[in-house]
């Protein structure tokens, strides 16, 4: 029989984990778990600490993450369990960037969903976050019920509670594949980004209506005010898209959009098409087999690849980018046309990619599409998202 006692794996280089694989207590107001099983009198109590976010290299967000102790000791542990669960924890933290929806999910719910299927496929598992905002849980409420049937247990920084959970045993941090990314491969039971959409799905428990559209229906994520990569003719571009036979129906998420409302928008539709930007994350409510069209702005092609065409083949997505040329972006008249800023965007980003370069691309650039040549680009989109109606209504 394996003795109980706490391991950690800091070889990654995202994040790091720890756990403990046999009975423990969580203390609330100190952020620490320890083993409660008896580990060989001669052994040195073992003392690890851990920040459950995986960012581990991040040095500004890092040092904004609860610390969590796990230990041996038993000097440290004197209380006795209010609570006893019959399942093993999962612990991570929801502070760090969370707040954008891309945050959320790629540094929250994906790595959970990983994590959970690695480490405790097929069974419950008690959820535990460090750090949540005041927002968090009643927005994601119906996502945490999904991952787990117990009530998820908030680790807050301030007033935390006094009472002492048990385990019988505890998972601590967080595996990553990379953003909005999930490898089949390295999962025991091959789940893949799909799987976690019928997660969302199962959350969500949206029954789509039976009556079939007559067009396909394609979300336009608008994005407004002072916040960079807004479509600037937004209006005629919609006009466009409904004259090349799509229902268009414009899609602005905010902090108090209800996912459960979006969800069952997105889920209903036949495609999406928005600027590169977070609200892309959306994408994951799509069903497999629609279409996905990023507008990628002049000097955000690498980004754009990272951060959405590969979670859209992920997804299974007819997945088409429309590259902004330089008199589509507004920064044509901030800079000259020779200017390196528009003439070539990656040797002006060079190797020092700094904010303020960063911030020249993504909020201080709008852009202006041009009718003419994005409708040619929807023209193919239309034909893929009406196959995609067609056979799955």
């Amino acid at each position: 029989m394996t003795s109980s006692t706490i391991t950690c794996d800091r070889s990654h280089t995202d994040y790091d984990l720890c756990s403990i694989n046999g009975t423990c207590s969580l203390d609330q107001r100190t952020g620490t778990l320890a083993l409660m099983d008896p580990i060989s009198s001669t052994s040195a109590p073992i003392v690890e600490k851990i920040r459950p976010y995986p960012r581990k290299t991040d040095n500004w967000v890092m040092p904004r993450i609860k610390e969590l102790t796990l230990t041996s000791g038993t000097l440290v542990y004197t209380r006795s369990c209010d609570i006893t669960h019959d399942s093993p924890a999962i612990v991570f933290s929801a502070g760090g960037y969370t707040g954008s929806i891309y945050h959320d999910f790629i540094d929250g719910f994906i790595p959970l969903f990983i994590t959970a299927n690695s480490i405790y496929p097929n069974r419950d598992f008690t959820v535990v976050v460090v750090n949540p905002k005041e927002w968090w849980m009643p927005r994601y409420m119906d996502v945490l019920g999904a991952f787990s049937k117990h009530k998820t247990i908030l680790l807050e920084n301030e007033n935390a509670s006094s009472i002492t959970h048990c385990f019988t045993s505890a998972f601590v941090g967080l595996i990553s594949h990379g953003p909005m990314l999930i490898d089949p491969i390295r999962l025991p039971n091959s789940k893949s980004l799909v799987d976690f959409h019928n997660l969302l799905d199962k959350a969500y428990n949206t029954n789509l209506s039976t009556l079939k559209s007559q067009k396909p229906r394609l979300i336009l994520v608008s994005r407004y005010g002072n916040v960079g990569r807004v479509i600037l003719n937004e209006k005629h571009i919609k006009e466009m898209l409904e004259d090349v036979g799509f229902e268009v129906i414009i899609f602005r998420p905010s902090k108090t959009t209800s996912l459960k409302e979006a969800y069952k928008l997105i889920k209903s539709s036949h495609g999406m098409v928005g600027v590169h930007g977070a609200a892309l994350t959306h994408l994951l409510f799509l069903r497999p087999g629609s279409v996905l069209v990023q507008i990628v702005p002049l000097g955000l092609g690498w980004v754009a690849k990272t951060c959405f065409e590969y979670p859209a083949k992920g997804m299974e997505l007819e997945y088409t980018e429309y590259r902004v040329n330089v008199g589509e972006s507004s920064l044509v008249e901030k800079y000259s046309k020779d200017d390196l800023v528009l003439k070539d965007p990656i040797a002006y980003r060079g190797v020092d990619w700094n904010a303020t370069k960063m911030n020249l691309y993504l909020k201080e650039q709008d852009v202006r599409l041009d009718v003419n040549r994005f409708r040619e680009h929807m023209n193919k989109a239309y034909e893929k998202a009406k196959t995609f109606m067609d056979i799955d209504g």
